[in-house]
């Protein structure tokens, strides 16, 4: 296995540098992962070689980028296993799905009285489009309690399932505490009180497969950036039905198929949710990225994972002066905790100054740091390239924190 992770590191360029005379311990892939070098090879090549605006050239280079683009969006559609490439609308990011739905679904489905689920441990972006929506509608936003290890309180969803509920948004990982959440049983739940899903999935596609056909999920939406590909593209996975029924989320360009001033009629889909110039580069890296991860052990990295975290557990029950927050039972390569004592932010610059990067704050869930009574956390988040040196590194450097702070 450290053959394999070594072989692995060895292409993401940026994890091979100093960070104030230390090697560098990149411990915030929740926020955003690093780029292996194909996927910046691929960016490269397209800037260089094929740089065109895609669909409506009558030249080779626009044909050289129409391919490329529209190739990644099957490559897409192969990887989160859709029925369609219709059904794969490029977005900037997660967030700006959540918000297309919520635009468009939302502004055509939910009405006064009408009652949106999400749950306590969502990040903000799938909190307020729907608090928006509910401001303008009449409708309710109400949120499914999470108990005092970081897990979904299943009981009290079922119970909260009433015929008003026309939609459940839920994460499928939290950023916040890493708790994965059992999204197929709170899809088939849904489905059975007659209501719709969207699936938050920015934190787990980097970790396993996921099958939105066999989850039966009507929305799904992820981030590039999450997955190894660049910044500022993103997916909207949904089905064909319910885009066809949907209004455009934007106009401009490329949405539309005839414009006069009388009457304007808009494209087939996904274009029809897609105006403007697409970021043409970031598809065809995300395409790279994910041509990257099918080309792993995917199974054997989940295990390493696995022992990732056995590892974090173990330093921890030797440190009485940390304090975990989310000890859910499933959990993704998140370690969320505070060092008794000591303000989060303090101890993410002592540990910058070492060389370790993690993220400090509410991590944009505020709502379950508020249920917690606390106002962050300090967070590492794992991904395949860490490596079990970098845990001991982890709390090493949180030892000679200590001597600063307490």
């Amino acid at each position: 296995m450290n053959g394999m992770i070594a072989d692995i590191r060895a292409q993401f360029p940026a994890l091979d540098q100093q960070v104030n005379g230390k090697p560098l311990v990149y411990l915030d892939n929740g926020a955003t992962t690093q780029k292996p070098q194909c996927v910046i090879d691929a960016l490269v090549h397209y800037y260089q070689q094929d740089n065109s605006n895609v669909h409506r050239g009558a030249h080779t280079l626009s044909d050289r980028a129409t391919g490329y683009f529209e190739n990644a969006r099957k490559t897409v559609q192969t990887f989160l296993n859709a029925r369609k490439a219709e059904e794969i609308v490029w977005t900037r990011g997660t967030t700006e799905a959540i918000n297309l739905v919520a635009a468009t679904w939302g502004a055509d489905n939910i009405s006064a009285g009408d009652v949106i689920l999400v749950t306590a441990m969502e990040h903000h972006a799938n909190i307020v489009p729907w608090q928006m929506l509910c401001e303008k509608t009449g409708a309710t936003l109400k949120a499914i309690p999470v108990n005092d290890q970081g897990e979904l309180d299943m009981e009290a969803y079922a119970r909260m399932l009433t015929p008003e509920v026309k939609l459940v948004a839920c994460v499928h990982v939290s950023n916040a505490l890493g708790t994965i959440n059992p999204v197929a049983d709170i899809i088939r739940m849904a489905h059975d009180n007659g209501a719709i899903t969207l699936i938050d999935g920015a934190q787990s596609v980097a970790h396993w497969d996921i099958d939105v056909q066999a989850l039966e999920a009507d929305f799904f939406a992820f981030s590039g950036h999450k997955l190894f590909a660049p910044t500022g593209i993103g997916v909207l996975y949904g089905r064909e039905e319910l885009l066809n029924a949907m209004p455009p989320y934007q106009t401009g360009g490329e949405m539309i198929e005839h414009v006069s001033f009388e009457k304007t009629t808009f494209n087939k889909l996904p274009y029809k949710f897609e105006a403007g110039t697409p970021h043409i580069a970031g598809a065809i890296g995300l395409a790279a990225a994910i041509d990257f991860l099918n080309g792993l052990d995917r199974p054997a990295l989940a295990k390493h994972e696995d022992a990732i975290m056995a590892r974090v557990s173990e330093l921890c029950a030797q440190n009485d002066d940390l304090r975990v927050i989310g000890n859910a039972s499933h959990k993704a390569s998140v370690f969320s905790f505070l060092l008794q004592g000591a303000h989060p932010a303090d101890v993410g610059t002592l540990l910058d100054q070492q060389g370790i990067a993690v993220r400090t704050g509410h991590h944009c869930a505020m709502p379950i740091m508020d249920q917690y009574a606390i106002p962050g956390t300090i967070r590492a988040s794992f991904t395949f390239y860490n490596t079990l040196e970098e845990v001991d590194a982890l709390f090493k450097g949180l030892e000679k924190a200590k001597m600063f702070l307490l």
